[in-house]
């Protein structure tokens, strides 16, 4: 297998599951600009759409979409617990929907923009407040987004860090930080967050 991924981007939740689980790949980094791989390769005739995560996997077949990947992973090492079954598997999806939808392409594609207009940015920063105070109440009480750890946690946490390049502060939805820092002290995490820092900084 192998992943393709940006330093700290979302694919880090991929690289997360990945040591969570146990899997073996190879890790092949992605120009966001130039959309050419680590090894020089285009990037675009890979995943037309030159985004990231896509991982390859044993049959050739390149996968896309952070969340259906992030289940694919799961689902690769079940003794994991990354994913749970019947109707808690159902609640686990709801979450990654909404972190998908509602924060990671709903508010920050638009606040990351180069292109956006002001008025848009100041748009997408309310409406990230909103998600994020929604999963703050849910989270009271709770040390998960279901009643185990899963892959909503790690995707929930990577889009998270985000926070530190705006204006909003994780300070102010103090359940999701409690989770983010329960996420990124467990072993696996802190690994693959270390590696992609070190990356992340070395290009800086």
């Amino acid at each position: 297998m192998e992943l393709f991924f940006s330093p700290l981007s979302c694919s880090l939740a991929s690289r997360i599951t990945m040591y969570e689980a146990g899997i073996d790949a190879a890790y092949t980094r992605v120009d966001g600009k130039t959309k050419t791989t680590s090894d020089g390769r285009n990037y675009l005739e890979i995943n037309p759409r030159g985004q990231v995560p896509a991982i390859k996997i044993s049959d050739g077949e390149i996968l896309t979409e952070n969340v259906s990947i992030l289940e694919y992973l799961a689902d690769l090492a079940p003794k994991a617990g990354l994913a749970p079954t019947g109707i808690e598997r159902t609640r686990m999806r709801k979450w990654l929907a909404f972190v998908n939808s509602e924060v990671h392409v709903g508010a920050f594609s638009a606040i990351f923009s180069s292109t956006a207009p002001p008025e848009a940015k100041a748009y997408a920063i309310e409406r990230a407040k909103k998600a994020l105070a929604h999963v703050d109440k849910h989270l009271e009480g709770r040390d998960w987004l279901t009643n185990s750890f899963s892959i909503a946690d790690v995707y929930l946490s990577v889009v998270g860090n985000w926070l530190q390049s705006t204006p909003i502060k994780l300070a102010d939805f103090p359940n999701v930080a409690a989770l983010q820092k329960r996420v990124f002290s467990r072993p696996a995490a802190g690994k693959a967050v270390a590696e992609e820092l070190a990356l992340y900084r070395a290009a800086a």
